[in-house]
């Protein structure tokens, strides 16, 4: 007898996976939401194959109430109905374990169930958001499926490989707008309610479907082969659609070419819901985003909100593709889905919007998943899942940042005719299917005729990246590569590198692998090279590969000349100074190297590089006021004297004709010298702003500042005058633009005011703040107040623990305690979460508390830099 014969609901506990002897082929789902009582009720008949003789039906189902008498079963062409004995809800594994009394018999048949459950306010399954209209509050239903939340909303197979096909129905009041992934076909009034039908989707993931019901109004436009494009908007928005709708019908076509591949259904619908957990969701053709990801406000939006808009959108539609065409096996390769799309979002952007340069900007990208990946408690790109628990915390820079340096280092490495034409091939393999990493590599391995899987398995299977010391001697090149950690140990990981080399000049090039521990080169052109006055030599051009590289002393200050000269790329510019950086944290290099070289960037002409010259500069400082309080003066008069020059050139007031870049780099800047209490940037901001407090029209506070403007105006902020305080909750009040909301979040817990921070801190669990956005206060704490948030974090635990759920509970820890940096405050971190750690929380907590580590081991070495303050005079005297 089969072994599922034997079985008791007992055995299907506890298991990673659900059982594989049943799978769905197709749903037909019928929902009603009650959008007053927030509760919905619903059936579901889903057509399944058995594959071996059981008497279990296993499928996944949380928060749902199901009576056995709402269940059934029938084989067909039987004309039996077979009820269960049994229905269990294993809570733990968020499962439904059905038994009958018959064995059900291999084949088709069909599985009933009715059920019911709660429109929730935690942002995941079939849930709530508040909007206003006409002045009224209201709510609107919608879902959030990913990563295995559709079990919340109705009993299926919630696994990615589980694919079939959905005929949705959806019984809603007849005033609404009622959306799901596919066309409308029906729709049949019955006074105060309707039903809807929907079209039969292709086959899919369950993570994908899309129901959403609310009050909406519209953008529209079509591709030239006539797919419907729609940006859905809260009433009295919609012209605020039309950024995000221009660029979804451009990138619809333009992936259509790159993946050789029509976009697979009749329409596009893109949404805005006002509390939305993550940035965007892809839902195949019903794609939802927070505001801020969507909606672009010609008067009132900045520069960077453009942006995020335009790469958002094209890495939620590059999912159409790359994750719902063909999606990933399992969670283990959820980076395929996520580093790819990040990826090719950038491609995009950079076809339809040159002058931004984000290729260069990209490698901060780069950067924060170097950041995560240089700590011990990183994971590999394809990481084991063993619960449903687990899968919030991979959504993160390994998978989506990493992911996406890898796959451009490969396709840098490939070249980009072949990858695209690879890529083609795999997405035309694997349509309506599911893949593995393996797949991929094996396509590109057969496209380009190199050893793909060998050079990609040392990146995506363990954690962690090189570092590649490189020494000049007897006109040979010295390589060594050792796993590069932030904490200054040294890892065991080795990798393939493709090793990129320019010397002297950007003219010839030369690439090869390297395997081995240590290796040392001859390169053709070195000894004529070294003999010039100028010589430099840069490695890993352009900043393509994942790797750092560290040069010895003289090739360190030939470079450092390079950057100071223009000679070197701009991607290059930022890699010196983000390696040298790096090294610096982690012990490998001194302060005061890094210091002489941030001042190198004294001409620096590229925003990116500027930006990241002022981040890297601020951390400093950050870090400084703990280990060396005394040499604060000298730092900040050097970096004050580094970023005026700067900041009179771009001033407060736009250039006609000036680009995109400009206004970024404004912002950041002013930013950056209101952080750093410049008087006279203090005192021009509080005197814009308080004309702009009077007519928000004005034209002496465009958006691309204001942010500047509210941090300047927060340093002015204490417990006895609060006016600026109270101002900029009068504007979060009266606005209804997202961006504007989170500007103004994002500056009140700047003041040096422990107490005001405090207060900002206890507004941001107020139920004016949406929980979605609560984590923009969090950001804005300055370094003098990071203590203050975490005593405020533990008191507060309880109820955020309670409110928060996924990424939005670890946005608090990352947030809270990696900016300590004392082992005493690590100490006092790691007791805190000792018995308070769940599995969703648990890898969150243990990087957090490494930071903490490594920010203390760098004061200790900081303290005992004996020249550093006599370097800081001098830099300080020099600007």
């Amino acid at each position: 007898m089969a072994a599922e014969l034997e079985q008791s609901a007992e055995h299907f506990r506890g298991q990673a996976r659900l059982p594989g002897f049943a799978a769905p082929r197709r749903y037909d789902l019928l929902l009603t939401p009650d959008l007053a009582a927030c509760t919905f009720a619903g059936s579901v008949s889903v057509d399944v194959d058995v594959a071996t003789p059981t008497r279990f039906l296993v499928l996944n189902a949380a928060d749902l109430d199901v009576s056995p008498g709402d269940v059934h079963f029938a084989p067909k062409g039987s004309g039996q109905v077979l009820l269960p004995v049994e229905v269990t809800s294993a809570l733990e594994d968020e499962i439904l374990i059905i038994r009958f009394n018959e064995v059900l018999p291999v084949g088709e048949g069909t599985l009933v169930i009715a059920f019911q459950g709660t429109l929730n306010d935690k942002m995941k399954g079939f849930y709530r958001s508040v909007y206003e209209l006409n002045g009224e509050k209201k709510n609107m239903a919608v879902t959030q499926f990913e990563p295995a939340d559709a079990r919340r909303c109705f009993p299926c197979w919630d696994e990615p490989s589980f694919k079939a096909v959905f005929k949705i129905t959806l019984d809603v009041p007849s005033e609404t707008v009622a959306l799901s992934n596919m066309p409308v076909v029906e729709e049949k009034v019955n006074g105060p309610t309707k039903t809807v039908y929907f079209q039969e989707s292709p086959i899919m993931s369950t993570y994908l479907v899309a129901v959403i019901v609310g009050m909406f109004d519209y953008v529209e436009a079509f591709t030239a082969d006539g797919t419907s494009v729609r940006v859905y908007t809260q009433v009295g928005k919609s012209a605020q659609g039309k950024f995000a709708l221009e660029v979804a019908v451009k990138t619809l076509i333009l992936f259509k070419e790159y993946f050789a591949v029509p976009y697979p259904l009749p329409k596009m619908d893109m949404i805005a819901i006002p509390d939305f957990a993550s940035g965007a969701m892809e839902n195949y053709g019903l794609v939802t985003y927070r505001e801020t990801a969507l909606l672009f406000d010609e008067r009132h939006s900045a520069a960077a909100n453009k942006q995020r808009v335009a790469v958002v959108v094209a890495h939620e539609l590059a999912h159409q593709w790359f994750g719902n065409l063909v999606t990933m096996e399992w969670w283990t390769h959820l980076w395929l889905n996520e580093g790819f799309a990040t990826w090719v979002s950038y491609l995009a952007a950079d076809r339809f919007f040159p002058e931004w340069n984000v290729w260069i900007q990209f490698l901060e990208e780069s950067t924060t998943g170097f950041r995560l990946d240089a700590l011990a408690g990183s994971h590999p790109i394809e990481v084991d899942v063993n619960h449903v628990d687990e899968i919030d915390e991979i959504f993160d820079a390994i998978s989506y940042r990493k992911g996406a340096a890898v796959i451009r280092m490969l396709q840098s490495y490939l070249g980009a005719e072949i990858f695209q034409k690879s890529l083609a091939a795999y997405i035309k393999r694997f349509a309506y299917s599911n893949a593995k990493t393996e797949d991929l590599w094996a396509a590109l391995e057969e496209g380009s005729g190199e050893p793909v899987k060998t050079l990609m398995h040392s990146w995506t299977k363990q954690q962690g990246y090189p570092v590649v010391s490189v020494k000049l001697k007897d006109g040979k090149l010295e390589l060594e590569q050792t796993q590069f950690l932030s904490s200054g140990s040294e890892g065991v990981g080795q990798w393939v590198v493709p090793i990129t080399l320019c010397c002297c000049s950007y003219s010839v090039q030369q690439k090869f692998l390297f395997r081995g521990k240590q290796e040392d080169f001859n390169l053709s052109g070195l000894v004529e090279c070294q003999k010039k006055d100028d010589f430099w030599i840069k490695l890993n051009v352009d900043q393509t590969g994942f790797y750092r590289v560290s040069y010895d002393e003289e090739l360190a200050s030939r470079l450092r000349h390079a950057v100071e000269t223009n000679i070197l790329s701009a991607a290059d510019r930022y890699g010196v100074l983000d390696d040298t950086y790096a090294l610096c944290m982690a012990g490998k290099q001194k302060l005061v190297t890094l210091l002489h070289l941030i001042a190198a960037y004294k001409n620096e002409t590229e925003y990116t590089v500027l930006a990241h010259a002022i981040n890297t500069s601020l951390s400093i400082y950050e870090m400084m006021a703990v280990a060396a309080p005394e040499e604060l003066v000298n730092m900040k008069k050097f970096l004050i004297d580094f970023l005026e020059p700067f900041a009179q050139r771009v001033g407060w007031d736009a250039k006609g004709g000036e680009g995109h870049l400009n206004a970024l780099l404004r912002g950041t800047l002013l930013t950056a010298l209101a952080e750093l209490g410049h008087q006279a940037t203090i005192e021009e901001a509080v005197r814009r702003f308080n004309v702009f407090l009077e007519d928000r029209e004005t034209p002496l506070l465009p958006p691309d500042v204001r942010k500047a403007a509210y941090v300047a105006l927060m340093q002015t902020v204490n417990k006895s005058n609060k006016s600026g305080y109270e101002s900029l909750l009068k504007i979060y009040r009266e606005t209804d633009l997202s961006q504007e909301k989170v500007r103004v979040l994002g500056s009140l817990a700047s003041s040096p005011d422990p107490d005001v921070v405090c207060e900002a801190l206890n507004f941001l669990l107020s139920s004016e703040v949406r929980n979605q956005d609560c984590i923009f206060v969090l950001r804005g704490v300055t370094a003098a107040a990071h203590e203050v948030a975490w005593t405020w974090l533990k008191e507060n635990w309880d109820y955020i623990a309670e409110t928060f759920t996924g990424h939005l509970l670890t946005y608090f820890i990352t947030v809270t305690v990696s900016p300590l940096a004392t082992d005493e405050k690590g100490d006092e971190a790691e007791e805190f979460f000792k018995s308070r750690t769940k599995a969703s929380i648990a890898r969150t907590v243990k990087q957090s508390i490494e930071r903490v580590r490594i920010k203390a081991k760098w004061v200790k070495s900081t303290k005992g830099e004996a020249d550093l303050g006599n370097v800081l005079k001098e830099l300080a005297h020099k600007h």
